[in-house]
């Protein structure tokens, strides 16, 4: 008996210390959030973790990043990252369940993961805090601060720190860095083509940095060409 009670009292000392290491990681990432409404991420989980593999090939490797100021980003390249990767940003409160169970199926049907549901912010999660594996924990995870940063921030803010943190490219991070590397200009000389040939590239950026004239991507260029029109903007 005493044995089981000392089980049952180590096991509640246990889960006791896990919980509040989870409010206290919680608690980490919501202050960061309330920090970043305010100012400017200088890097981000993802951002570090390019870098580390960067690093591996050549020490002295760096990530061209450089932030630029939401009203300095070109229009275009607002409207066809909205169309291409979250047409309902402005709408919904960080998940669009719609595109969610499409995703699903889709990944169901084809018997691996070939589409993602993902919204901008649960995008903008995930690079800010997460490492790139799929695993359910991570999911909940994700959910989790994205609930945190529609809560905290306005659409508009969430927005501008996704153009300045995403990934465009080999060690190319932010619309700016984006312009300069494939067009040599700065990110509010875009032009619609070259916003929705950024936007393509998107999914994959590293492949389509190799491979720039790729048939998909230049298809999907036109796709998100002919449907900019339509986007709603923050």
């Amino acid at each position: 008996m005493n044995i089981l009670k000392g089980f049952w009292r180590w096991l509640l000392i246990a889960v006791t210390a896990l919980v509040a290491f989870a409010l206290l990681y919680e608690g980490w990432i919501f202050g960061h959030i309330v920090w970043w409404k305010t100012y400017n991420p200088q890097s981000t989980a993802f951002m570090a973790s390019r870098l580390d593999g960067l690093r591996q090939k050549n020490p002295k490797a760096a990530l061209n990043h450089q932030w630029v100021d939401y009203g300095k980003v070109s229009m275009h390249l607002k409207r066809a990252l909205i169309v291409s990767e979250d047409d309902t940003f402005v709408d919904h409160e960080g998940f669009n369940w719609d595109a969610m169970n499409k995703a699903r199926e889709k990944n169901q049907k084809k018997g691996k993961v070939v589409a993602g549901g993902s919204t901008i912010s649960q995008q903008l999660s995930k690079n800010l805090f997460l490492s790139g594996s799929r695993s359910k924990l991570r999911k909940v995870q994700e959910a989790i601060i994205t609930v945190m940063l529609e809560a905290v921030m306005d659409k508009q803010r969430i927005f501008e720190i996704y153009l300045n943190v995403i990934e465009w490219g080999e060690g190319v991070f932010g619309a700016e860095a984006a312009a300069q590397h494939y067009y040599g200009i700065p990110a509010a000389q875009l032009s619609a083509q070259q916003a929705a040939r950024l936007a393509a590239i998107v999914p994959r950026p590293r492949f389509y940095d190799r491979n720039r004239n790729a048939p998909w991507m230049l298809k999907k260029t036109e796709t998100i060409l002919a449907r900019m029109p339509r986007a709603e903007v923050p």
